[in-house]
């Protein structure tokens, strides 16, 4: 680890010594948030990172988020393609930050990292990440191990998984709902974009037993970002623009780990229906979530089961009855905001849930994964309001 002004002690890497202020005027969340608490001391050590893939949106944007982390300090970034540019070449909206050259994973020095964020494609991450040193922590933006059985993992990607072993080992990072389990773990496998705007609504509902296993549809629409950046024609400007593109219609990978978590919450198999859309726009993502209530269960009923949910949570937020998420109100920022509306069908609801892919979607909540597995309370260096207009 670098030196700077402040010093750990006690935990993994030493509990967060500096009392850390975030919104609300200067004070700090609520204690029950399950934050660290932190002491005043007088010097302490950075966490080293290395990003893996950086030449990509999520590297990207992960690098804008960090460069404003007081605790951590980016050692290495790698992108094969990109090998010997400066990564404010490649991402001249950071030109100004100070930032080491971009190199070839294969000339990577992990001897001076502690923990590495890995923004590679999907299919490609296994072997890199079971041949890096035991000694780092590591947080996956990819997809290669967020689900647990490694024969859904072949049918969702058309791939044997190369490091099953590995696989049992990761932590699904879900934050909000798998905190302590994320506090633990080596290997954090960060969720999707879709996954995480679809299962932080429904995984309370479920455990409250307020909604049927039958019957769920999900349209979900989220910006081009979420399409990566390799140039693909389906994304051409005159090909996107005043349209929208519907894909993976019935079989989008993401529908597996959507249905592995809600199936794991109830222990037993749960089936959606799940259509994703592509929108012109950068960046945002909205499910509109359609679900059908057991007896007995009104839309107060699931309001407030969100509510008391989601109270203590510093970025997920449920609006007032009636207001209506937008994807422009979450943009640039960690927040998932959301609510539920009763459906003209009696019986049914209809929730919307609204958050930026690149950030909670990706980026933001690798960076909130880092900081419970690091001890960190979870806000630091996600206090960026959205943008807007």
């Amino acid at each position: 680890m670098s030196s700077t002004s402040l010093a750990f002690s006690g935990s993994t890497f030493g509990k967060l010594v500096k009392r850390h202020k975030v919104g609300n005027g200067g004070k700090s969340p609520p204690q029950n948030v399950k934050f660290r608490s932190v002491k005043a001391e007088l010097s302490t050590e950075k966490v080293r990172i290395a990003i893996l893939g950086a030449s990509g949106y999520t590297g990207a944007e992960l690098t804008r988020l960090l460069v404003n982390h007081p605790f951590a300090d980016i050692a290495l970034m790698t992108a094969d393609r990109k090998a010997g540019q400066s990564f404010g070449s490649v991402f001249p909206h950071l030109d100004a930050q100070d930032l080491p050259n971009l190199v070839a994973i294969a000339d990577a020095d992990f001897s001076n990292v502690d923990a590495v964020f890995c923004c590679l494609p999907h299919g490609t991450t296994q072997d890199i990440i079971k041949g890096l040193p035991e000694h780092l922590k590591i947080i996956d933006l990819s997809a290669d191990f967020r689900l647990q059985d490694t024969a859904v993992y072949k049918e969702a990607y058309g791939q044997d998984h190369r490091a099953p072993e590995l696989q049992k080992t990761a932590e699904y990072g879900l934050t909000e709902i798998k905190r302590e389990a994320i506090r633990k773990a080596r290997l954090v496998a960060n969720p999707g974009c879709y996954p995480t705007s679809i299962q932080l609504p429904l995984i309370p509902l479920f455990k409250a037993g307020l909604l049927e296993l039958k019957n769920i549809i999900i349209d979900a629409k989220s910006g081009v970002s979420g399409a990566g950046r390799s140039p693909k024609e389906p994304l051409l400007y005159a090909e996107l623009r005043e349209g929208i593109y519907s894909y993976g219609i019935t079989n989008h990978r993401h529908v597996y780990e959507i249905e592995q978590g809600l199936s794991e919450v109830l222990n037993s198999n749960v089936t959606v229906s799940f259509t994703p859309h592509l929108m012109p726009m950068s960046r945002g993502m909205q499910s509109t979530i359609y679900v059908e209530m057991v007896p007995g269960v009104n839309v107060d009923d699931v309001y407030n089961t969100l509510k008391s949910s989601y109270t203590d949570e510093y970025f997920v937020k449920l609006l007032k009855k009636g207001d209506v998420p937008h994807t422009n109100h979450v943009s640039g920022s960690n927040y998932c905001k959301m609510n539920v509306f009763p459906d003209r069908i009696p019986g049914r609801a209809i929730i919307v849930s609204v958050i930026d892919n690149l950030v909670k979607g990706a980026s933001g909540q690798a960076l909130q994964n880092f900081n419970v597995m690091f001890g960190f309370p979870e806000t630091t260096g996600l206090l960026y309001q959205p943008l807007f207009p």
